[in-house]
């Protein structure tokens, strides 16, 4: 099972139609709010669609809190 949390910057497997490819969660419950790293566009999915459609955990946010 892949492992994301909330301020993850995270890639999904179909691009965005402004070209980009990295989105960032910005909520998280039954549904998974993510928006783009590009336009701002925000989108909100269902988890299992979410984890689905989710390539990979490019920055977890975590990690950044760490070194911080």
């Amino acid at each position: 099972m892949k492992t994301y949390g909330l301020k993850d910057i995270v890639e999904m497997k179909k691009q965005h139609p402004c070209g980009t490819n990295r989105w960032e969660i910005i909520r998280m419950g039954m549904d998974i709010r993510i928006k783009c790293g590009n336009c701002g566009h925000s989108v909100m999915l269902p988890r299992r669609e979410f984890e689905k459609k989710m390539k990979r955990v490019l920055v977890s946010a975590q990690d950044t809190e760490t070194k911080a």
